[in-house]
């Protein structure tokens, strides 16, 4: 854990939030495009425009008739604090690189959202003193940028917190209230039964403030999803979950749910193809659900091998595919038809078995990232962790990297 770090006082943070529609829209008046039509920024992939060898917008947006970029992710601070920064090192207050990103996509008529949040990191719901002071902090995001969207991704380990979550809930809350039109997506883990313990308590947490946002995403994969049929019925059961916990009519779920999938090799070594991409969006779209997106356009390109030796890329999908094959299923998804290409990929290889680590043992002790194997699945640590049997319980210390 890292010390709570001092935050924006509470007259601030109301300050901020109370200028929130003042601030957009002069942000907008001095180069920022018109918002683009909600659905675009419900089909926008998610992009790390600092990390994982970023590919080049422009390109994407050409071969593919992309037009919104989901841009991932706004952390604390790794020393603490309550001000924004991309992946914990870079202040969004000083940030130019992002900044160029921004205006080459809406030089072409595109624009972003902004993720929060993603998994591993510190985020501001558990650095800031409380929701105002959280709001404000995001403010200087959307102002800075003059968004017109926002994606609250809540999962490890922040939602195991519920002081945390409680500040971003109610954070997203203050957002959405002071910059009229901000459309906001909240994407939490998901499982086959929609999602777990913790993403329910989040849902909970939503209702008891009385926050509604443009949708509640759910991320099938990383659980043992074995592809498309899987990963439509954990949205048919989560749309149950929405149905019986905000007391909404299916219809009505559905036009509050949303799709957040992950393109070819999983963390876990689940493999989602094009035809599962195009599984999904038809259920998404049969079904009126209000988002489709998925991580990540720096994964969208085919690895050398193509299988990337039986691991997972960040930079890379491990499956056969053309350059983003898979972005354009969030053009379909946005009401677009993307340009055809010809290239024909390879057919995916069988993947390599991976080879086991150490096996586990009940008495070492294992710090985060180290890696063993058990019941013929190598696992991965998350943190500090003793005598506990990897895969007893899904919240555990241990992440499932697959069969070996």
């Amino acid at each position: 854990m890292r010390p709570l770090s001092a935050c924006l006082g509470a007259a601030a943070a109301v300050t901020l939030a109370a200028a929130g529609t003042t601030a957009l829209v002069a942000s907008d008046a001095s180069g920022a495009t018109t918002a683009l039509s909600n659905r675009w920024y419900a089909a926008a992939p998610y992009l790390m425009p600092l990390d994982n060898n970023p590919p080049n917008a422009a390109t994407i947006m050409d071969a593919t008739g992309l037009k919104a970029f989901q841009l991932a992710f706004v952390l604390a601070p790794n020393g603490g604090g309550c001000s924004p920064t991309w992946g914990g090192t870079a202040a969004v207050s000083s940030d130019t690189a992002v900044q160029s990103v921004i205006n080459t996509i809406r030089a072409k008529g595109g624009d972003v959202s902004v993720s929060i949040g993603g998994y591993g990191g510190t985020k501001l719901g558990q650095t800031c003193a409380d929701a105002a002071s959280t709001a404000a902090a995001y403010q200087q995001v959307i102002t800075k940028y003059g968004l017109h969207a926002i994606d609250f991704d809540l999962e490890e380990p922040e939602y195991e917190n519920t002081a945390a979550i409680k500040n971003e809930i109610g954070a997203a809350k203050i957002l959405q209230q002071n910059n009229p039109g901000l459309y906001v997506s909240v994407t939490t883990a998901g499982t086959a039964d929609g999602t777990g313990w913790f993403g329910k308590q989040m849902l909970l947490e939503a209702k008891s403030q009385g926050f509604t946002p443009n949708n509640f995403s759910i991320m099938p994969f990383d659980g043992g999803f074995g592809g498309a049929a899987a990963q439509t019925s954990a949205l048919t059961n989560f749309n149950s979950i929405l149905q019986s916990t905000f007391g909404w009519d299916q219809a009505t779920a559905y036009a509050h749910e949303g799709f957040s999938g992950m393109n070819g090799r999983s963390d876990t070594g689940e493999y989602f193809t094009q035809a599962d991409f195009q599984t999904v969006l038809d259920y998404a779209t049969s079904h009126a659900m209000d988002r489709f997106t998925f991580w990540s356009l720096n994964r969208d390109r085919q690895c050398t091998p193509a299988d990337n030796n039986g691991t997972t890329s960040g930079t890379c999908s491990s499956v056969a595919q053309s350059d983003w094959d898979f972005a354009k299923y969030s053009v379909k998804f946005a009401g677009v038809t993307p340009p055809t290409t010809t290239p024909t990929p390879t057919p995916t290889p069988t993947p390599t078995p991976t080879s086991c680590k150490t096996a586990w043992s009940s008495t070492a002790v294992y710090t985060a990232g180290n890696e063993v194997s058990y019941n013929s699945h190598n696992w991965k640590a998350k943190w500090w962790t003793q005598n506990e049997v990897p895969g007893a319980s899904e919240w555990g210390p241990w992440q499932d990297e697959g069969a070996c």
